[in-house]
């Protein structure tokens, strides 16, 4: 790069650029490297000189095949994605391949804890990603206009991200504090018991009467609300009919 020209993204820039030796890494070692530190240590933990010492090597070095720590980032992100257990092609059933793309993201972030730390994971366009755009979009493509899709998607992937940035949330906290959901419910219990008795708050009285959500497993919650939103995205379907 010249004349303070910037690539867009690491996949614009030749792993092996002319002739020459063979590199002594390849960007998939680095970010394997990278990846193995930050699920162990954090995000913070996986800097240049941490996998350079995890490979053997000075860490100048690397910037040869990773030009900068958000290149770096970038290709941990796309790497991860390579879990999914996604096929090729949709299978014509909407419902189960949005299903199938939301549970493997659950899965991915549950396994990876270092996703939930960034504000919000970057469209990277590294193969993995893709691939799982093509099929995303793929499962949509029933007639719907394509920003129509872009919109139901973000949807289902907005839902999907809270909520397991929230059961990685309580995960830290439970580490660290020993706090469960319900620990927490029943400390909180004698002041919502005066919020109940004050009268003030009728829906919240229904919350707490009423409520199942509250009390199911994580598992039962995600779920429960990936069924709602995926009810919310059948409404934008051609009818059958």
């Amino acid at each position: 790069m010249t004349g303070g020209e910037r690539h867009v993204s690491i996949w614009s820039i030749p792993e092996r650029q002319g002739r020459g030796p063979r590199p002594a890494y390849s960007r998939t070692q680095i970010t394997e490297a990278a990846i193995r530190i930050a699920d162990a240590e954090g995000l913070e933990a996986a800097s240049m000189r941490r996998i350079a010492a995890d490979l053997g090597t000075g860490a100048m070095s690397l910037y040869r095949y990773v030009p900068s720590r958000e290149d770096l980032i970038e290709l941990m992100i796309d790497h991860v994605l390579l879990e999914m257990d996604i096929p090729e092609r949709p299978s014509g059933d909407w419902r189960a391949d949005l299903t199938l793309i939301a549970e493997n993201t659950r899965a991915v972030w549950r396994g990876h804890a270092w996703l939930a730390g960034l504000a919000r994971p970057r469209a990277t366009l590294g193969p993995n990603r893709l691939r799982l755009l093509e099929f995303a979009f793929g499962a949509l493509d029933v007639g719907i206009p394509i920003d129509d899709m872009l919109t139901l998607l973000d949807m289902l992937n907005g839902y999907v991200e809270r909520t397991v940035r929230g059961e990685i949330e309580w995960m830290r906290e439970m580490r660290q504090s020993g706090m469960t959901p319900e620990r927490w419910m029943m400390q909180s219990a004698p002041y919502v018991r005066e919020l109940l008795d004050s009268g003030r708050y009728p829906m919240f009285e229904r919350i707490v009467k009423d409520a199942r959500l509250p009390h199911m497993s994580g598992e039962e919650q995600f779920w429960y609300g990936l069924e709602r939103v995926l009810d919310c995205i059948a409404c934008a379907m051609p009818d059958p009919s």
